[in-house]
């Protein structure tokens, strides 16, 4: 079982940028995959960006492709996603999550904020 705090959210005008942190603790393996999701209020959770905790390759979603940045510290065991260039439509609640390749299951951290203004 993966553990994980997030952290990061706020404030910020449109335009803007905003980098989310998320410690992982716990039994953490080679063939997990780290991500950040999203819940905007009255929709759906949503997928935003993962990456593989070894080797590093990323996948996003096309909202966020060429704006959003996912990475990760495998010596801190910490997961990043800088935010830039954010609009309205990126309000929500950003989520961290960890799932085994060889599972469907996601381990998922308590949501940080991010409020994006006009």
């Amino acid at each position: 079982q993966v553990q994980l705090v997030e952290s990061g959210g706020g404030l910020v005008q449109a335009g803007g940028s905003l980098r989310l942190s998320c410690v992982a603790s716990g039994r953490i393996f080679s063939s997990h995959v780290m991500g950040w999701f999203r819940q905007a209020p009255g929709k759906e959770r949503e997928f935003v960006a993962t990456i593989r905790w070894s080797g590093g390759s990323t996948y996003y979603a096309d909202s966020v492709k060429g704006r959003f940045t996912i990475s990760r510290d495998n010596a801190k065991n910490m997961i990043y996603l800088q935010m830039n260039s954010l609009n309205p439509e990126d309000t929500a609640v950003y989520y961290c999550a960890a799932r085994l390749i060889t599972s469907t299951q996601w381990s998922w951290g308590q949501g940080t904020q991010v409020t994006v203004s006009s």
